[in-house]
């Protein structure tokens, strides 16, 4: 008696080989004692059941080593740059073994002595950021003037800009466009060059042209310009130039939050 219930349970989990656990692993025990002592006075041939012990929390405890070693964290997709192009890593779907109702099977295969395999199943955990997701990037190459708009990995569109002056170079770095206007105001930022200047309202002569994208750089952003002949040179205070058309189409479609990776 004592070795019939002592057979390990089988249990399956993500496809692993079979697994066996002893009763005695999960806590339970059986009352052989008890069922001998029916047995002597019950009738020839007479089922005796046999009572078990399996406590919840020990079961709980296996099934919770088990959650550890199979479940697998999701992985998001990274935006990375390989060289003046985006690269995005891939991502991974994770999965969350469903710990309860494992735990209710393994209990009653100890209380009804089956020791049939127990299936482990999962939940599959999807990655909030996958290639597919990541959307809009904007690449600019200062040092060939030149704006492109990609689709996570795909170039979609090229433009010709204006960059930084030598001594006002755009900067180098990892950045996102954090604000969005139409019609801007141009204010005079705080630098030598324009201590004696005026703001200027939207209109014909504002040097923003009719948008402007701010990044996450104090006072660059990306925006129209009215002299389109400093297109394709180092000709700004720091800013992105680009023609008036452009800048209003590409305003149309990037977000808050876009990538903006400035390379040299």
């Amino acid at each position: 008696m004592r070795a019939f219930f002592a057979r390990p349970v089988a249990v399956r989990v993500a496809g692993a080989s079979r697994l066996l656990v002893s009763p005695k692993a999960l806590g339970a025990s059986a009352y052989v004692g008890d069922a001998v002592k029916r047995a002597r006075i019950s009738r020839p041939g007479a089922k005796v059941p046999l009572k078990v012990a399996a406590p919840l929390p020990s079961i709980e405890r296996y099934v919770s080593r088990l959650a550890r070693r199979f479940d697998r964290a999701g992985i998001d997709s990274r935006l990375l740059l390989r060289g003046p192009v985006p690269f995005v890593t891939a991502s991974r779907t994770g999965r969350e073994l469903l710990q309860e109702p494992l735990g209710r099977a393994l209990f009653r295969s100890l209380k009804t002595h089956a020791r049939g395999p127990i299936k482990g199943r999962f939940v599959e955990r999807a990655p909030v950021v996958t290639r597919n997701s990541i959307g809009d990037v904007i690449v600019i190459r200062r040092g060939l003037n030149k704006l492109v708009l990609y689709d996570g990995m795909k170039p979609l569109r090229t433009f010709g800009v204006a960059t930084g002056l030598p001594q006002y170079p755009t900067p180098l770095g990892d950045f996102q466009i954090v604000v969005k206007w139409r019609h801007p105001w141009w204010y005079p930022p705080s630098s030598e060059w324009a201590k004696d200047e005026k703001p200027i309202p939207p209109g014909p002569g504002n040097p923003l042209g009719t948008r402007w994208m701010g990044i996450s750089s104090p006072a660059i952003g990306i925006h129209g310009t009215p002299d389109a002949a400093s297109i394709g040179y180092s000709a700004s205070h720091g800013c992105i130039r680009m023609l008036v058309a452009e800048a209003e189409w590409l305003f149309e479609q990037v977000q808050i939050g876009t990538p903006v990776f400035i390379v040299q």
